[in-house]
């Protein structure tokens, strides 16, 4: 399962139809252009658009079509485009799309203070730190190689870890929240129409870190200085796994930690860690209802069990033609109550050159973790053991 996020750049966002291209485009022949994204209406209204692109080539072992040799896959990964607006200093709006103008977020802004701010419509589940990152704020190229929340699977729960709501969200000083309710699950076990409760809390110890929203990164490079944060995110929903005739209960905790720091020669060092608690009723494993039919009642199930996953970072303050290298290290460990474990290392490096809207991206992994939580079997569901990969790619925003 490849897992996919929108985010804001600057901006973090993107456009619902082509139509909204040709409109933009018209508006900017009569309107000024501010910094090559924005376009100013008047004193209190403008659009801002910009876009996103993801290109890897992949080589995974023994995954051709022979399955002796490995397979090489050249593809675009994600292709975003982002359209931001204000209509008035307190009310704004955000349309999101992925791909073939799959609308991803589309909500509105009332932004009443830095204390208390309110989103409406279908947006990102405050959740953990990587998956409020999507990818192209993630320190590491394959951040999602641990098990996520109800939203990211698949569709039935929320879409990309989209899902149709709204958020409360602030800051008081160093301290962020995001809560939110939800759709989550519907229909299948949720046969009573019950909702999802998502909430986040971070603290900054130190430098408080900068990003629209309640949104967050894995690395700034340095650019925001030292940084210490920790963060607590809580999932749950009453009827969130199972079938809709045997139906079951979800919740979820997830604890994770960044730390950037700027050394005195200029070079970064970034440590990243998480600790993932899921708790599902009806799961991914053994547990699954002796009724579910992938066709007449079919199952909403998840990983149960706990995952933690660290990575350490180190920038070169020196660059080398246009940009700087960032070497890393990453480990995966899924542990799955009803299953095997499952490890991963990952060893890369992203070279940056604009932050995270211009850098390249090699890395070299070797495991069996994955986005499931549980070991990756074949078709007769035996174990495939560790499989390496590699994969060099580039990514550019505007």
């Amino acid at each position: 399962m490849l897992k996919s996020h929108i985010r804001f750049g600057d901006v973090r966002p993107t456009i619902k139809t082509t139509a909204s291209i040709a409109l933009a485009c018209l508006m900017a022949a009569s309107m000024s252009v501010s910094a090559g994204k924005r376009l100013d209406i008047d004193t209190d209204q403008w659009i801002s658009i910009g876009a996103g692109i993801r290109a890897p080539l992949n080589s995974e072992e023994d995954s051709s079509p022979s399955g002796d040799e490995r397979g090489r896959d050249y593809e675009v990964e994600s292709v975003r485009l982002y359209i931001n607006g204000q209509v008035h200093e307190n009310i704004k709006f955000t349309l999101n799309t992925e791909g073939d103008f799959e609308v991803l977020d589309a909500f509105i802004h009332l932004e009443l203070s830095p204390q208390l701010n309110l989103w409406i419509g279908q947006m990102l589940t405050p959740a953990d730190r990587i998956e409020l990152n999507g990818p192209y704020y993630a320190l590491t190229w394959n951040q999602y190689t641990q098990p996520l929340f109800p939203s990211d699977q698949g569709g039935e729960a929320g879409s990309l870890g989209r899902d149709d709501g709204l958020t409360f969200w602030g800051s008081a000083g160093k301290l962020q929240y995001a809560l939110g309710i939800f759709d989550g699950l519907e229909d299948a076990s949720n046969v009573d129409d019950e909702r999802l409760y998502a909430g986040r809390i971070a603290y900054n110890f130190l430098n408080k870190e900068d990003n629209p929203g309640y949104y967050t990164s894995s690395t700034y490079y340095g650019g925001l200085g030292n940084i210490l944060t920790l963060g607590l995110s809580v999932q749950s929903q009453d009827g969130g796994s199972g079938t809709a005739t045997t139906s079951g209960d979800f919740i979820g905790y997830a604890l994770d930690l960044l730390s950037e720091t700027v050394l005195s020669q200029g070079d970064v060092v970034t440590f990243e860690a998480e600790y993932k608690l899921l708790d599902a009723d009806f799961t991914l494993g053994e547990s699954t209802p002796a009724d579910a039919d992938a066709d007449t009642n079919p199952c909403f199930c998840l990983f149960d069990g706990d995952s933690t996953f660290a990575t350490i970072a180190y920038l070169v303050r020196n660059e080398i033609g246009p940009g700087k290298v960032q070497p890393y290290l990453r480990y995966v460990s899924n542990n799955p109550e009803d299953g095997d474990s499952s490890h991963l290392t990952e060893v890369g490096a992203n070279y940056v050159i604009s932050g995270h809207n211009a850098r390249l991206n090699i890395n070299y992994g070797n495991g069996d973790a994955n986005i499931t939580g549980y070991r990756a079997t074949d078709e007769n569901g035996d174990d495939v053991g560790d499989i390496n990969f590699f994969s060099f790619g580039v990514q550019i925003q505007l």
